[in-house]
């Protein structure tokens, strides 16, 4: 059993995505949590040339695109998608690489700090793990190509 789910990518993938959207929703949540408190998050997290619509929409895109990664695996894990699909996870891993340094660079708490390094070394796993999923079936394709001929 533990040998075929270390050669499932697609069980690692949706782990590692589910584990991402897990933070990412924990990390929202931290910034609201002062709420809880009776004191604003409005100030420190508002900006006046930035539409808060414009940001709730890129934030349910950003939220959406994992679970749809997840399904991609589940119901269409072609070579074209595994491509796609690890393209996609580089641009997260930059994205979390420049949320951390921008946090790193403003005042945002550490537990906040602490809790993207861990989404950033998330997003390296997924990296590899997708990747390894786009050679996996690069060489389980030459195989069958050399038996079968």
């Amino acid at each position: 059993m533990q040998t075929l789910i270390a050669k499932d990518f697609g069980a690692k993938i949706i782990a590692l995505w589910t584990v991402f959207l897990l933070g990412t929703l924990f990390h929202t949540q931290l910034a609201l949590m002062p709420l809880f408190h009776h004191l604003s998050v409005a100030e420190s997290h508002a900006h006046h040339y930035v539409s808060v619509n414009a940001v709730m929409w890129l934030m349910l895109m950003f939220f959406c695109l994992p679970l749809l990664a997840i399904l991609g695996c589940i119901f269409h894990p072609s070579r074209r998608f595994r491509q796609v699909h690890f393209g996609m996870t580089l641009i997260y891993t930059m994205l979390n690489l420049l949320h951390l340094v921008i946090d790193s660079l403003i005042a945002v708490p550490g537990y906040q700090i602490v809790l993207m390094t861990l989404l950033f070394v998330v997003g390296l796993a997924l990296n590899a793990v997708a990747y390894g999923w786009i050679t996996a079936g690069d060489r389980a394709t030459k195989n069958y190509r050399i038996h079968s001929s």
